[in-house]
């Protein structure tokens, strides 16, 4: 691949724990020599590979279990009786 002068540089936005933003239009060739286009302005490319519709995001990387807080009460705990007693 060689860069051009006259071209402009394709701006690639990388979202911490998410996918790849693209400035589109854009041309993806996979491993397998398959080719997959998509012609929208941004282009999320999936990076965890979770997605349905990989090489592009479908945001599979958002379903990960959130970690339980503290002041969340826990499913069959019985909560604390305030001003009785």
């Amino acid at each position: 691949m060689s860069g051009s002068a006259d071209r402009a540089a394709t701006r690639v936005v990388v979202v911490p724990g998410g996918p790849l933003l693209v400035e589109g239009p854009v041309e993806v060739v996979l491993p397998d020599g398959t080719v997959r286009f998509c012609d929208r302005p941004v282009v999320a490319l999936c990076a965890c590979r979770r997605s349905r519709r990989y090489p592009f995001c479908d945001t599979s990387h958002r379903r990960r279990a959130r970690p339980e807080r503290a002041s969340e009460p826990v499913v069959g705990q019985a909560e604390p009786v305030v001003g009785q007693g």
